[in-house]
């Protein structure tokens, strides 16, 4: 098969993989499987096609190709890592990505590129670990991807979800308060920073984080929302103080 057919059939399979038109994109990836072509992105896209129909054996045979072929190809190695934390085996799914970065970052020690894409990984598996309540686990992987990536707010407000979560508010609080110090302007920091003040019974300073919001954006629909609430809470309040204090006799 010539070089320029190769290509060619690799694109539209991408093409197809992308609009997640998996059956054509599964019958060009073994077209070219059939033709001993070892590109890892073929591998990759089959272990997704694979994965998303449950075939996880399958699935797991095509991403550790694509890691034979690439030890350093993140994308199969996140991959593997997802099916194998999806069928429970955690620390052989993190030994997968582990190793990869260890790969990775010997190639682009420092290159902001590498960095970049590794910070993706770490966000990703993150999130795995979100999705399955697994917060501790969730944490560490949002705090390595911080340490590598520009997209600080972001990743800080993923880091602030899981204290939530863990119900970890004095934690929560702090970094909120850590990011809106080096980012001032940043809103929905502002906001999740008002609803911890408001649930937290701090009720002025909740409003004080939802009038900054408004101040910096006169429309922003959710800061009014939750100003309305607020000062319907203040009103309440102050009305059972009244209602409690004893009357006055002229």
């Amino acid at each position: 098969m010539e070089a320029s057919e190769v290509k060619e059939l690799l694109d539209m399979a991408k093409a197809h993989f992308i609009e997640s038109r998996y059956q054509h994109a599964e019958a060009i990836l073994n077209q070219l499987i059939l033709k001993n072509q070892k590109d890892p992105n073929i591998f990759h896209m089959l272990g997704t096609i694979y994965y998303d129909k449950g075939k996880f054996n399958k699935a797991i045979r095509s991403f550790k190709r694509a890691l034979e072929i690439d030890p350093a190809f993140t994308d199969a190695s996140v991959g593997l890592s997802i099916i194998l934390n999806d069928l429970g085996k955690y620390e052989e799914g993190k030994k997968v990505f582990d190793e990869a970065k260890t790969m990775l970052n010997s190639k682009g020690d420092g290159d902001p590129y590498v960095e970049e894409k590794l910070a993706i990984k770490h966000d990703e598996l993150g999130e795995l670990y979100f999705q399955y309540k697994r917060y501790s686990e969730a944490m560490e992987q949002f705090y390595k991807a911080l340490t590598l990536s520009a997209r600080k707010p972001e990743l800080t407000m993923k880091l602030v979800e899981c204290r939530i979560k863990k119900e970890e508010y004095t934690e929560a609080t702090k970094l909120l308060k850590d990011l809106l110090r080096q980012y001032p302007d940043y809103l929905a920091g502002r906001l999740k920073l008002g609803m911890l003040y408001y649930d937290s019974q701090q009720v002025p300073e909740a409003i004080e984080q939802w009038e900054s919001v408004l101040e910096k954006d006169p429309n922003n629909v959710t800061a009014k929302d939750y100003l309305k609430l607020a000062h319907a809470v203040e009103v309440t309040s102050h009305s059972d103080v009244l209602s409690e204090s004893p009357s006055m006799e002229l």
